[in-house]
């Protein structure tokens, strides 16, 4: 049974051609989106409608609610065995998702050390003390590449990999696996790619659709399923800037401008983790690109 994974950037057009690709196989999908595995965020995230997702089945979308905290761990352990269960129904499976380190831990022996309470409460601390920006230009000082990968706004993630490298001695990155330890040696990888100036008109689109299609409102429900009460879901790109708003911390107009600057942000770091790994097939992402990947898979 095939493993055929579809990563790139935000805004790429990866979530069709995975239907695409499914549909033309009969295949089931497995979302690899960090924030798409909670439960009512859904046009923040591009979230694919059932009539958009064709009859394919699609797991891990909508699994924890947005009081919760997903880890590594726990998403490698499910998508693990959703992979199983799959390839058991003698189907093959589609990963698709701009995570890449969701994508790495679904397919290479990923270590996860245990965490030190010692260590992560001094850490805590001198973030509020500090400030998350002294804690990341560490970061950068000890694990450039890590810290290439993570949002230096992200306290949790610069936390844990400063966790990592004290509890290890070890850089962050060094956590992550090289090609030959690939848990799935003939899964095949394929990223689009998309000229940089189309992409950040395609941003501004779609952070305008979402706001047309009533993502305030989506935040606004949150609220009260409690997504201030969790760690990550409240820091997602223009959720994070969104509930800015609902406190009266910035306007409207800069909450919108904010999540287009940030998802840019983001999409260059992509960018650097996909390159990052030889395995990976680059294509342009355009009408032909479900085409091309399908002529790959069977050649």
């Amino acid at each position: 049974m095939k493993l055929i994974v579809i990563c790139g950037p935000t805004a790429s057009g990866k979530s069709d051609v995975a239907v695409k690709i499914a549909t033309e196989l009969g295949a089931e999908i497995i979302n690899a989106d960090s924030m798409q595995i909670y439960k009512g965020m859904d046009i923040g995230t591009a979230k694919l409608g059932l009539e958009e997702r064709a009859g394919i089945p699609h797991h891990l979308l909508d699994v924890i609610d947005v009081r919760s905290d997903a880890t590594v761990a726990w998403y490698q352990e499910i998508a693990r065995a959703t992979i199983s269960e799959i390839h058991g129904s003698g189907k093959d499976a589609v990963v698709v998702g701009g995570t890449g380190l969701y994508i790495k831990a679904i397919l290479d022996e990923m270590n996860f050390p245990e965490t030190d309470p010692v260590v992560r409460a001094r850490l805590e601390l001198e973030a509020v003390e500090l400030g998350v920006a002294e804690l990341f230009t560490r970061l950068e000082r000890l694990d450039p590449a890590a810290a290439a990968s993570i949002d230096r706004a992200n306290s949790r993630r610069v936390i844990r990999a400063l966790e990592v490298i004290e509890i290890t001695g070890k850089p962050f990155t060094a956590n992550l696996p090289r090609e030959e330890s690939s848990l799935y040696p003939h899964a095949r990888q394929f990223a689009l790619r998309t000229d940089r100036e189309v992409l950040r008109e395609r941003v501004s689109a779609r952070v305008d659709d979402m706001w047309n299609k009533g993502f305030i409102s989506e935040v606004e429900a949150l609220v009260n399923d409690g997504i201030r009460e969790g760690v990550t879901a409240q820091k997602a790109i223009g959720y994070a800037q969104i509930l800015q708003f609902l406190s009266g911390e910035i306007s409207e107009e800069q909450a919108l401008e904010d999540t287009k600057v940030a998802t840019r942000q983001y999409i260059r770091r992509q960018e650097t983790w996909f390159n990052r790994d030889e395995r990976i097939d680059w294509l342009e992402s355009n009408s032909n690109a479900a085409t091309e990947i399908l002529k790959k898979i069977n050649s």
